[in-house]
């Protein structure tokens, strides 16, 4: 029997990391630079997380194994010691009896269902929060590339008083939003990851909306490269042979 497919967290750290130096290599000093390195940290602290949540947390174990001893012992001393009381009795006070006895059986059973979904509630917290965390640096990853429209560096372009610049050649600015796009996909690799420790529901739509969200930021990240290959084709937009300086974010 093959072993199941999972992702591998070495190859993922491994694979930020290379891109965070092919990024300091080309925008030394740039805030997308400063962004794979929050992204390379992330990843890091996933990797800790993800172990945390999938080990069983023995303290919440113990405390609902001993909070369902006594409930159990509750119950089972209420019905071996229940007595019907002395002399007779009329039939409406055995519905309340029986309704009142019902009552705390649902009691207990409401009880019972916190006690054991305990350390999954407190998993699934720390899914969450650690997902936000991811969703936040997708929107930062976006901001970064907000500015870069390639008909900027077109010479038809007119910018106004407030057009921001864009301090890249074609040829960089192609580099630039290919990284954006790189980033964003492995924001979505690290949340997935995340279902590999705990399989949860609410945890699986967390991870989905992640990947619907850096699915749709890259999508406006292809159709400026989409753009820039009408614009400047390859032959037009060859690297220079001197480094530039990096981009605004610095």
């Amino acid at each position: 029997m093959a072993p199941p497919i999972e992702l591998e967290p070495d190859k993922i750290l491994a694979t930020i990391q290379q891109l965070e130096r092919r990024i300091a290599e080309r925008f030394a000093g740039s805030g997308l630079a400063g962004v794979t390195q929050q992204l390379s940290t992330v990843a890091g602290r996933a990797v800790v997380r993800a172990e945390q949540i999938r080990r069983p947390s023995l303290r919440l174990r113990l405390v609902s194994g001993v909070l369902l001893a006594a409930m159990g012992w509750l119950l089972w001393y209420a019905v071996t010691h229940a007595r019907p009381p002395p002399g007779t009795f009329e039939a409406f006070d055995l519905v309340q009896a029986i309704e009142a006895l019902l009552s705390a059986l649902a009691l207990l059973g409401v009880t019972v269902l916190f006690v054991t979904t305990l350390e999954g509630r407190a998993k699934r917290k720390k899914a969450l929060a650690a997902l936000h965390e991811l969703r936040v640096l997708a929107h930062v990853i976006d901001m970064h590339q907000l500015a870069k429209d390639p008909e900027r560096l077109h010479d038809d372009f007119a910018p106004t008083e407030s057009s921001p610049a864009v301090p890249l050649t074609p040829f960089e600015l192609d580099r630039y939003l290919n990284y954006c796009g790189d980033l964003l996909a492995l924001v979505g690799k690290v949340a997935a990851y995340y279902l590999s420790s705990f399989q949860d529901e609410v945890v699986l739509a967390a991870v989905n909306e992640i990947e619907d969200l850096t699915n749709g930021l890259s999508r406006k990240v292809w159709q400026k490269l989409m753009l820039l290959d009408q614009l400047f084709p390859d032959g037009k937009r060859a690297p220079t042979g001197a480094p530039r300086q990096p981009p605004s974010e610095r």
